[in-house]
């Protein structure tokens, strides 16, 4: 009896603890509901280990997929951005077995990945998965979908700040074509030019539109430079060699009797419709002014710069004198404001040390609000150095300057004259110009400067690599403007011209310098750079700033390498610096549209490449 009494009594306190451990594992899961024991008791427990996820690439794009978890009931993406980072949650958690995870491919050359499968009970986290390689098969390739070798599809190109909308110029292209998705297979018009906009849209890109001049001419060279606003919606483009007499606003544009006056057009974006607003000119138009060679637009698409680097007044500063043409090829900025959909002329801008030659309005950018104004004069002569020297010291022939000015109200005054911190003739300092949207950091390219140094605040004296080229950053503090830093490719040689164009992200802490005439057959992303076979193939450097630092980040090649790609001019940054389009007007392919074969039928009929 006694022993019947131990028996009960031991399987009584037996179930209650099974019984307890099965109500705190119910709790656990959210409490209550049916399901077995079994099962519940399992979900107390985490999910087994994560196996170590596949990777493979898409378009700026990675894609990770993985086996089921037993127990699992969601999972997280982990990522070490530059594999040194700690790991941190990509999104919010989800239940697939698979991610499509957009990066900016510059930024992640180095990246690491791992995924977290949870439930009520924890997380485990799988294996780790590194990018490795060039990640070539993850950049974007983009042609016209009318290619034509000779085209230069590339030569401009602008990028919404989103990164969502990307204007690329196309300045031979030789369709007859008027305003909007015209015939693009009428050839009547050799170098008329025409400009391709692609929009990305749930994930996938497209060609939003074809657009030509509404006065479409042989030898007009449409396309010869792209602005976009910030929002994508509004687009400039030059013309410089457009031919027309009319001045201002929507003159007549029949009346070619001013040959390479040239001319800018607007167009707007209404839901995915373009359409063109104006046809702007010169307040002095005149034959050879090349009107157009330069286009910026403010973030809000409400201000307009334009440069015209063959105008020929001899007036200095702002609205002076326009009739004067006693310094031919000074060159001029004109700045237009729009309200409501009018536009109108506010300023006729000269340097303050105007002379002949000195092709002021090379390069524009203006500042995001439209308030800063940075002019480029890579002809310009003065042997200063550095902020604010002497601009009359002609001395140093083509050495090149920067001019800033600032707005107030609808008044425009000159803030500062810079010159790069290691002034010689045929610099060329100027060639290229990029903006902040604070207007507060300048940078500026000089593509036959011609040191042998490498990367950051070298030795700018070294003068054994001519036409190598460089780029000086320069920032603004309480209207105060001095050089940040002095900045070489990693892989400096001669000839290369790094600097001849720049791009700068909106908070001006991400910079790319194209280097056109660069020789290495690298492909992809930090391949090898001392491989010098390949002669004008192009390179892109993407430098990035921490507090005051500035350090290389990615060394950018095409895809597909080949000689005379001429890639890198221009690089185009998004503003806010997770897109990097690339134009190579060289490339040869003749595929047309969005990542066509690479082959070298078409010489010259030029791509984009997106990282």
């Amino acid at each position: 009896m006694r022993l019947q009494r131990f028996a009960n009594h031991w399987i009584k306190h037996v179930c209650l603890g099974i019984c307890a451990i099965a109500l705190t594992a119910l709790a656990a899961c959210g409490g209550g509901g049916g399901g077995e024991s079994a099962g519940s008791v399992a979900s107390a427990l985490p999910p087994a280990e994560a196996p170590a996820p596949t990777l493979t690439l898409g378009m700026k794009e990675v894609c990770l997929s993985w086996a089921a978890v037993s127990g699992a009931t969601a999972y997280q993406l982990l990522e070490s951005a530059d594999g040194i980072s700690p790991f941190a949650p990509v999104g919010d958690p989800f239940t697939g077995t698979s991610v499509n995870h957009p990066i900016a491919l510059y930024q992640r050359v180095n990246a690491r990945y791992k995924v977290k499968a949870c439930n009520a009970a924890g997380c485990t986290e799988s294996a780790v998965k590194p990018l490795s390689g060039s990640l070539a098969e993850a950049v974007g390739y983009f042609k016209a979908s009318n290619t034509n070798g000779g085209a230069s599809f590339g030569s401009s190109i602008a990028l919404s700040s989103d990164g969502a909308t990307l204007a690329v110029g196309s300045p031979f292209e030789n369709s007859s074509a008027t305003g909007v998705n015209g015939d693009q297979a009428d050839a009547g018009a050799v170098n008329s030019g025409a400009v391709y906009v692609f929009t990305k849209a749930n994930g996938e890109w497209r060609q939003q539109a074809y657009v030509k001049a509404s006065n479409t001419g042989t030898s007009d060279y449409f396309g010869t430079t792209v602005a976009l606003s910030a929002d994508g919606s509004t687009l400039a483009v030059g013309a410089y060699q457009e031919s027309s007499a009319a001045a201002g606003i929507n003159g007549d544009q029949a009346s070619n009797s001013a040959f390479s006056s040239g001319a800018v057009y607007v167009f707007s974006r209404s839901g995915n419709t373009w359409s063109q607003q104006a046809y702007v000119k010169a307040s002095n138009a005149e034959t050879g002014d090349g009107f157009g060679i330069s286009v910026s637009l403010s973030g809000d698409g409400n201000t307009l710069a334009v440069g015209a680097l063959d105008e020929d007044s001899a007036a200095t500063g702002i609205n002076g004198d326009q009739s004067s043409n006693g310094a031919s090829g000074s060159g001029a900025v004109y700045v237009f404001g729009r309200s409501g959909n009018a536009w109108s002329q506010q300023a006729y801008i000269k340097a303050s040390n105007s002379e002949a030659g000195d092709a002021f309005g090379r390069s524009v950018a203006l500042s995001a609000d439209g308030n800063t104004l940075a002019v480029g004069a890579d002809f310009e002569d003065s042997a200063a150095t550095g902020i604010n020297g002497d601009q009359l010291d002609n001395s140093a022939a083509s050495s090149g300057a920067a001019y800033v000015f600032i707005r107030s109200g609808n008044s425009w005054s000159q803030q500062a004259y810079l010159k790069a911190s290691n002034t010689g003739a045929n610099a060329r300092f100027g060639i290229s110009l990029a903006l902040s949207a604070d207007g507060d950091t300048l940078a500026a390219g000089a593509f036959s400067e011609g040191s042998a140094a490498t990367g950051i605040d070298g030795d700018q004296n070294s003068n054994g690599a001519p036409n190598s080229g460089a780029v000086y950053v320069f920032i603004r503090s309480g209207g105060v403007w001095s050089q940040q830093a002095y900045v070489k490719a990693s892989n400096t040689g001669a000839g290369e011209n790094f600097g001849y164009a720049i791009s700068i992200s909106g908070d001006g802490n991400t910079l790319a310098v194209g280097a056109e005439g660069e020789r290495s057959a690298a492909i992809g992303l930090n391949g090898n750079q001392a491989d010098d076979t390949l002669g004008n193939n192009g390179a892109v450097y993407v430098y990035t700033r921490k507090g005051a630092t500035w350090t290389q980040q990615a060394y950018i090649k095409p895809s597909a390498s080949s000689a005379n790609n001429f890639f890198g001019t221009p690089p185009a940054l998004s503003g806010d610096g997770k897109t990097l389009a690339v134009g190579a007007s060289g490339d040869g392919s003749d595929a047309s549209g969005i990542g066509g074969a690479r082959n070298s039928n078409a010489p010259f009929s030029g791509a984009v490449y997106l990282y």
